[in-house]
């Protein structure tokens, strides 16, 4: 079953399980994902292999961006009506404090949704939700599926 075939069933933990495990980067960070009600909390779990500060020790801070975006991109395809895979147009990410060695859990809120153009909140904790290490924004294009795009019409009446 490809990404695409998965996108279309309704998002339960094992369907966001699956879909994470598609993206090697994702399987490669150890992401995973549990539904509460109607939110998703992202988990990036506690792993030497992610130290970018042995002395603190903290977590890289590409790690703590790329986990924030992979589950920003995660959270929209969760929440579109006709889901595609939506591309990444821009990432703004503010560093609030170290990302020590511990679990990471990640929460987003879709903040629009336009035909085209999608923008994502998410907030990065550690021990405290209301004390996040980092918290970004996301803009994602949303490419047309191919069922939904309508003929081109010609003048004369042709449609191609």
């Amino acid at each position: 079953m490809t990404l695409s075939d998965l996108i279309h069933h309704e998002p339960s933990a094992s369907t966001l399980q699956r879909w994470l495990k598609k993206v090697p980067y994702a399987t490669y960070l150890g992401i995973s994902a549990e539904v509460h009600g109607n939110e998703i909390l992202f988990i990036l779990p506690e792993d030497e292999k992610l130290i970018g500060n042995p002395t603190l020790p903290a977590i890289h801070g590409g790690v703590v961006g790329a986990f924030m975006e992979q589950a920003a991109a995660f959270h929209l395809i969760a929440k579109m009506d006709n889901p595609v895979l939506p591309k990444i147009i821009d990432f703004s990410l503010d560093y609030l404090r170290p990302a020590r060695l511990r679990d990471t859990y990640a929460q987003c809120t879709l903040t629009r949704q336009g035909r085209f153009i999608a923008n994502v909140s998410i907030t990065a904790w550690q021990e405290q939700s209301d004390k996040p290490t980092a918290i970004a924004r996301a803009h994602f294009l949303i490419p047309e599926r191919e069922a939904d795009k309508a003929p081109a019409k010609f003048a004369g009446g042709f449609t191609g």
